[in-house]
């Protein structure tokens, strides 16, 4: 006989209230993005006011994208901002000039 715990785990369904489940979701991403490439970012991941807001800066364009699809993928769903900073990190393309 089947557990009916297990039988819907990870669904949202059961006796699991709905921000047990936005919780568990939130803790999941701040460790895949901790284990995967994105892991040295300055990242963050809080639920605030019903919605999950996700900020920090990242070092490229392509961080940021890779970024938000990995937000995508894990809080498909949910309602989810981001403030998500691309640092400039290249060099000036002109001299500065000082007066």
């Amino acid at each position: 006989m089947t557990e009916p715990a297990a039988e819907h785990a990870g669904t949202g369904g059961g006796t699991a209230r709905p921000e047990e489940n936005v919780e568990y979701r939130v803790a999941h991403l701040r460790d895949r993005l901790a284990a995967e490439e994105l892991g040295e970012l300055g990242v963050r991941a809080e639920i605030r006011a019903g919605a999950v807001v996700v900020s920090g800066t990242v070092p490229s364009a392509q961080c940021r994208e890779t970024l938000l699809r990995t937000v995508d993928e894990a809080l498909a769903g949910l309602a989810v901002h981001t403030d998500v900073v691309v640092a400039e990190n290249a060099s000036p393309d002109h001299a500065e000039e000082l007066s």
